[in-house]
C-alpha cells in the first residue's frame, strides 16, 4: 500500500500537460523569495530558471544533411534560443555582432539522434520502490542524452506505471536533464484466463484485457494518464518445432487486437506491437499496428503487406542478437537451433525491400544493453542488415521524426528546426562506429556536452569568429 501511495503522489507532481519538446519556464510573479525570480514547476515549487540560449554560431568541417543523406562541407549552422535560423556554408552565413561562436574543427555537425525503442525504467522487482526506480529512470534518461540521443520513444515502464509519463513531463519542464520523450506507458497484454479476486492484476504492471470491451477502456484509461503510444503484444514466446522450424505464441484474438489498434487511433495515437513471428505478427500488419517491433519471423509476404499499410519495421537487432540469445537456444534445444540467423535474414530481407521504412529502435533496458550504448544499433543496421551508413543515420533521425510526428521539428540540420545538434570527430560515413563515440551533445540551444572543445587550443575552444 506504501509503494502505491508514493507512486500516487509521485504523479500528481507531474502531470501538467507540456508540450512534448518544449521546455515549460514560467515564472513566479511578484518573488518575495530568495535570490532571482524561479520558475515554477507543474507542483508549486520554484527552480532555478534555466538561461536563455542566446545567438550561437557553429562552424564544422562537416555537416551531415539527413534528408539527402549526404555529406557537405565547410557549414555553418546559426541559431537563436532553442530553434535554427540559417545553415549555409561558411563565408556565406552573416554571423551576428555579439553571437557566441563554437568552432567544432574537423567534427562531422549531425541532427540529434533518435532512439525509438527504449526502456527508460529498468524492469521493476516484486518489491522494488517506486523512488528507486525513478532515479534509476532519470538516471537513465541523462546517459541517453549524453549519448547523443536528443529524443526517444519509451516504449512501456517495465513495471512502474505511468512512472514514464511523469519522467516525460519533468524533463519537459526542465527539471531534470533527457531527450524529448513520446511514451507508451504500462502497455497492454491478453489474459487467457478469467481474473483471480485472489490474485489480482498488478496496476504498475501491463494492462490485461479478457475482452473487446477491455481493450477499448484500457486504451482509453492509458490515453487519460499521459499515453503518447499504445505498447501492445500481439505475438509472444517462440520456439523450435522437433524438426528445427520457428514457431511463435499468438496472444490476443484478432478482434481485440483490432480493437486495441482502432481504439488508439481514435483516440489520435499511434501503436507499437512487439512482435516476434507467426499469426500473432500477421494480425498485428493486417489490423494496421503503425510500427512492427523486433520480427524475427518476418517473411517476404509480410513486409509487402507493411510497404502497402505504410508501416514502419523497428527491428531492434542488437537486442535480440546478444549472446545470451544463444544461451537460452542452447538450453532449450540441446544446441540443436538458433534464433539468431533466423532474425538477421528477416532483417536483411526487410532492409532490401523497397519501400520498406526502417527505424533505428536499441531496446536499451537496463539488463542485457546498458543505456548510453545503444548507437551500437547503428552499426548493426549496417553490418547485420545491409543499410549504407547514411541509410541508417537516416533512420535514427529523419525517419524516427516521421514516426514520431516530429518531422517538422527534428531529425534533420534545417532553419525553423530545434537546435538539437551532436557530433563525432570523424566522418560516420565512412566509418559507422563514429556515432558510439559523440563528442558533442546541444539540445534545444543549450550545450550538454562538448569533448571537442577541451581538445583544441583556447583560441578555437572560446569561439573566436574567424
Amino acid at each position: 500500500m506504501r509503494s502505491k501511495s508514493v507512486w500516487t503522489a509521485v504523479l500528481a507532481l507531474f502531470v501538467s500537460a507540456a508540450a512534448p519538446w518544449a521546455q515549460v519556464q514560467k515564472q513566479a510573479t511578484a518573488w518575495r523569495g530568495a535570490g532571482a525570480t524561479p520558475c515554477v514547476g507543474s507542483d508549486g515549487g520554484v527552480y532555478r530558471c534555466r538561461p536563455e540560449a542566446g545567438v550561437v554560431a557553429i562552424h564544422a568541417a562537416r555537416l551531415f544533411d539527413s534528408k539527402a543523406g549526404r555529406m557537405l562541407t565547410k557549414q555553418v549552422v546559426l541559431l537563436s534560443g532553442e530553434r535554427i535560423t540559417q545553415v549555409g556554408a561558411d563565408g556565406q552565413v552573416k554571423i551576428p555582432s555579439g553571437a557566441r561562436v563554437i568552432d567544432l574543427g574537423g567534427a562531422t555537425l549531425l541532427p540529434g539522434l533518435i532512439d525509438a525503442h527504449t526502456h527508460m525504467f529498468n524492469q521493476r522487482k516484486p518489491n522494488g520502490k517506486t523512488e528507486d526506480y525513478m532515479l534509476i529512470a532519470a538516471e537513465n534518461a541523462l546517459a541517453d542524452l549524453r549519448a547523443g540521443f536528443t529524443a526517444a520513444r519509451d516504449m512501456s515502464s517495465h513495471g512502474n506505471g505511468y512512472g514514464d509519463v511523469a519522467i516525460r513531463n519533468a524533463v519537459n519542464e526542465g527539471r531534470i536533464e533527457g531527450p524529448r520523450y513520446q511514451v507508451s506507458t504500462l502497455g497492454i497484454v491478453w489474459g487467457a484466463k478469467p481474473p483471480d479476486p485472489a490474485h489480482p492484476d498488478n496496476p504498475l504492471a501491463s494492462t490485461v484485457v479478457r475482452s473487446v470491451e477491455d481493450a477499448r477502456a484500457a486504451v482509453q484509461e492509458q490515453v487519460a494518464h499521459g499515453a503518447d503510444w499504445i505498447k501492445l503484444f500481439p505475438a509472444g514466446a517462440y520456439s523450435f518445432s522437433p524438426t528445427g522450424q520457428d514457431q511463435y505464441e499468438m496472444t490476443y484474438p484478432l478482434p481485440v487486437l483490432q480493437a486495441l489498434i482502432d481504439e488508439t487511433h481514435r483516440a489520435g495515437k499511434k501503436a507499437g506491437c512487439h512482435n516476434y513471428g507467426g499469426e500473432g505478427l500477421r494480425n498485428a500488419i493486417l489490423a494496421g499496428c503503425d510500427t512492427i517491433e523486433h520480427g524475427f519471423g518476418l517473411n517476404q509476404e509480410m513486409i509487402h503487406m507493411m510497404v502497402a499499410k505504410h508501416l514502419y519495421f523497428d527491428p531492434t537487432i542488437v537486442r535480440y542478437t546478444e549472446p545470451y540469445m544463444d544461451d537460452n537456444d542452447a538450453k532449450n534445444t540441446g544446441g540443436k537451433y538458433r534464433i539468431i540467423p533466423i532474425f538477421e535474414r528477416a532483417a536483411r530481407m526487410a532492409a532490401a525491400t523497397p519501400g520498406i521504412k526502417v527505424m533505428m529502435g536499441s531496446g536499451v533496458d537496463g539488463a542485457t544493453f546498458p543505456h548510453g550504448t545503444q548507437a551500437l544499433e547503428f552499426e548493426a543496421l549496417v553490418k547485420l542488415a545491409g543499410l549504407t551508413p547514411a541509410q541508417a543515420i537516416q533512420s535514427g533521425t529523419t525517419i524516427n521524426a516521421e514516426v514520431l510526428g516530429w518531422q517538422n521539428e527534428l531529425g534533420s540540420i534545417e532553419k525553423g528546426k530545434y537546435a538539437d545538434l551532436v557530433a563525432v570527430s570523424g566522418d560516420p560515413l565512412a566509418d559507422i562506429t563514429e556515432l558510439e563515440r559523440v563528442q558533442f551533445v546541444m539540445k534545444g540551444g543549450r550545450v550538454i556536452r562538448n569533448e571537442l572543445a577541451e581538445r583544441r587550443p583556447r583560441s578555437e575552444a572560446t569561439g573566436a569568429a574567424r
